[in-house]
């Protein structure tokens, strides 16, 4: 071996994995959490797929108040839970990240996930139903509760924060800053044409969390009620459009 040549470093074993774990949560109870951190980062530059190391670290970046860390193992985990085909997991630590730091987009993230689950959704759309969490400010099913009424709960408790949906074959969220909509992502789309998307779901479910960050200001609305519709109104005289349209070609023929 030539001189100054350094080793490849062998990724770490579940046995060292898990004797990190414990070496991380000694540090963090004797207030020592710069070393875990430096303990953590190290042995996730060995093994950089592991999930029990990114989530730990997650953990601990949020406990610590640094955020731009923990938005980051979010985000690689997303990648991770996609891989292992944990979908929800992967969707919790997205909207996560997106809370913990309000500029990111998530929109590849939930094309992502969609195109990896969507086989799953073909074959089981009619028969499993969607999950809604209970860890979360509100949530309800969208055959009960429209978009619109989760809207308005928003915006007269001037709430900030994201509303996430599910639908068999939509992913998306809409973010407010003090009640009124700033932003929409949704299939890899964002702004007022993935809201256009977004409003048109009306079947799976919603959840909304709030958070401590105002978001990036993407859709500029004086009133939510008056946006809501103004798109709907766009969205039927486009239909209106395509069918006249339709109706002339069919004379056509």
């Amino acid at each position: 071996m030539s001189v100054g040549t350094a080793e490849p470093q062998a990724p770490v074993t579940e046995t060292t994995i898990e004797s990190v774990l414990l070496d991380a949560d000694l540090f963090i109870k004797y207030s020592s959490p710069e070393k875990a951190f430096d303990l953590l980062r190290t042995s996730l530059e060995r093994s950089p797929r592991s999930i029990s190391l990114r989530e730990k670290m997650r953990d601990i970046c949020v406990k610590q108040k640094n955020l731009n860390e923990a938005a980051k193992q979010c985000l690689a985990l997303v990648s991770l839970y996609i891989n292992r085909e944990d979908f929800d997991l992967a969707y919790d630590r997205l909207q996560e990240a997106k809370l913990l730091d309000p500029r990111i987009s998530v929109a590849p993230g939930l094309e992502a996930i969609r195109r990896a689950r969507r086989p799953d959704f073909a074959s089981n759309r009619d028969h499993t139903p969607q999950k809604v969490r209970t860890d979360v400010t509100f949530a309800g099913n969208l055959a009960f509760v429209s978009i619109f009424d989760a809207v308005q709960v928003i915006e007269s408790g001037k709430m900030t924060g994201l509303l996430l949906i599910k639908s068999d074959l939509h992913l998306g969220n809409v973010s407010f800053n003090d009640g009124k909509i700033v932003d929409a992502e949704c299939n890899g789309t964002n702004g007022h044409t993935a809201f256009r998307d977004i409003i048109e779901i009306g079947s799976g479910t919603f959840e909304f969390n709030v958070s401590d960050n105002e978001f990036p200001v993407v859709i500029n609305v004086s009133s939510n009620t008056n946006f809501l519709l103004d798109v709907l109104t766009e969205l039927d005289n486009e239909r209106a459009e395509k069918q006249g349209l339709r109706s002339v070609g069919d004379e056509l023929i």
